[in-house]
């Protein structure tokens, strides 16, 4: 007796086919699960992607080659005997440094009160130089930034930050030759500045702030005191190497026992990436949760099915089926449902995003092209794999008792 041979793959394909047309509504409903799953796990993974852009943009706003300074109380000197950073420190650290800093500057402060619309409003006075926007990536607005020439020469022009703008001048006037009066000095307003990333406060720069060259401030102050001193590194991979430099030229010049605190955003950016990368694996996971629920549904419907066409099992293995030809038919009914829905879930994933990206062109939208694809592949094993038991139990059915069923 000849052994039966194996049906072609081509046959076992269309007969598959065949059979999920004719349970459409079924194989739409087990279909949409998957979709449902690609779609939530690539929108997570967009999602987490996103905000992680977001975060790193704004460290990396900051400036990545950063260090900055600043005077630590502590140690054997007391309050009055306080060794803070100067301006001559800024000049030693630039010097020492050379071509390892691209910009060094240092930031003095003092407050204010000046008179709005007959109201006292406190306002913080920066001083500083040219170098200023370069170590903390000032945006200028309008009009110009500082210069050497107007250090040097002790101009008294200032900046001003958006918002006091605003309120001194309204929110159509002309800020640029406006005139402000700060320490009973009459200012020129030469241009509007802000930070290039939102720190929510936490840095020298105020809602109300006013920039002017730091040898005009000097005067009016009881004690020159540079809080803090920025140091932009030319080169990433040295931006440690700079730091030891700035600690040792700032503690050669003071007294021993002064403390300064040398910090780099370096650290910072790298510890923000790890958090964040576990983060997103975190929540990726748990969005794939929902593949593995999916894929139990196909697993049901398709025991459904088998049980449903057990007469039609024992018909074909009658006509000459294999077991081999049974389980890889019910395999490719379940894959495809797995696939037909892991694409159309694929393909929605992406649209939000896109829909998303064009209807808020700010909004720095980022599909990960390797979760997505992740996300597919997942739905195909999901389907291979869950669809594998009902595939063994149809193969498995003897075929006299299939038929006395029918």
């Amino acid at each position: 007796m000849t052994a039966k041979a194996p049906l072609a793959y081509g046959e076992i394909v269309r007969t598959a086919i065949g059979a999920l047309r004719a349970r459409r509504l079924r194989s739409f409903l087990t279909a949409s699960s998957m979709a449902a799953a690609v779609a939530a796990v690539s929108l997570v993974a967009t999602v987490a992607a996103t905000g992680a852009d977001f975060v790193l943009a704004q460290i990396r706003g900051v400036g990545p080659n950063l260090v900055y300074a600043y005077y630590e109380a502590g140690g054997n000197v007391s309050a009055s005997q306080a060794d803070y950073i100067n301006i001559a420190d800024v000049d030693a650290v630039r010097r020492r440094l050379g071509s390892l800093a691209s910009a060094v500057a240092g930031v003095t402060s003092s407050w204010d009160s000046i008179f709005v619309d007959g109201q006292p409003m406190q306002i913080r006075v920066l001083g500083s130089s040219e170098a200023y926007r370069f170590v903390r990536n000032v945006k200028v607005h309008e009009g110009r930034f500082l210069e050497a020439t107007d250090l040097e020469s002790r101009a008294k022009v200032c900046l001003v930050t958006p918002q006091l703008a605003e309120k001194l001048y309204g929110p159509a006037a002309g800020v640029v030759g406006q005139t402000l009066k700060a320490h009973g000095l009459e200012f020129q307003v030469i241009g509007v500045f802000s930070e290039s990333v939102e720190t929510f406060g936490q840095s020298e720069v105020a809602e109300s702030s006013v920039l002017v060259p730091s040898t005009v401030l000097q005067y009016f102050q009881d004690v020159e005191r540079v809080d803090p001193l920025y140091v932009a590194v030319s080169s990433q991979d040295r931006v440690d190497e700079a730091a030891v430099l700035v600690r040792e030229v700032l503690e050669s010049r003071h007294r021993p026992g002064s403390l300064y605190r040398v910090d780099t955003l370096s650290g910072l950016l790298a510890a923000a990436e790890r958090i964040l990368l576990a983060l997103n694996l975190a929540m990726v996971l748990v969005a794939s949760i929902t593949l593995v629920v999916s894929g139990v549904f196909i697993m049901n419907t398709m025991l459904i099915s088998v049980s449903e066409r057990t007469g039609e099992i024992g018909i074909r293995k009658a006509a000459g089926a294999t077991r081999r030809d049974i389980r890889l038919q019910f395999l490719a009914e379940a894959l495809a449902l797995a696939v037909l829905g892991g694409t159309c879930g694929l393909a929605l994933g992406v649209a939000v995003p896109w829909a998303a990206s064009q209807a808020w062109p700010a909004l720095p939208v980022r599909v990960p092209p390797g979760w997505a694809a992740f996300a597919w592949l997942s739905a195909a094993v999901a389907g291979s794999f869950f669809g594998l038991l009902p595939a063994t139990r149809a193969s498995n059915l003897d075929p006299v008792e299939a038929l006395r069923h029918e």
